[in-house]
């Protein structure tokens, strides 16, 4: 019974580790979703997590590391428009973005 115990205690704690943070929300430029396969990509402890937005401008990834992360949007061809800072959590997390241009310099600014 004592073996079985230290097993279970064991995996518990691998799966609490393999468990992501989900990060999501939406991304809009002009008062209008971005299109559909915009690239979205989070970097977090050297690791990049990928996804594309959907015809609303909306994204959905998952991350594995929590902690202060990088964000950048793309072009379906893969051309960087903009990146932000954020912080990956255990538990999901939202963050919409607003798309600007200033002065030619275009950002990703928290809704």
């Amino acid at each position: 019974m004592r073996t079985f115990i230290i097993i279970l205690i064991g995996i518990l704690l691998v799966a609490g580790n393999a468990i992501a943070g989900e990060i999501f929300g939406s991304i809009l430029q002009g008062g209008k979703p971005v299109s559909a396969g915009m690239k979205v990509a989070v970097t977090s402890s050297g690791k990049t997590y990928s996804a594309d937005t959907d015809k609303f401008g909306s994204y959905r990834l998952f991350v594995k590391g929590k902690g202060k992360c990088s964000i950048t949007l793309s072009t379906e061809e893969g051309d960087s428009l903009a990146s932000a800072e954020l912080v990956s959590y255990e538990k999901s997390t939202r963050y919409d973005w607003i798309v600007e241009t200033k002065g030619g310099v275009t950002s990703l600014r928290r809704k």
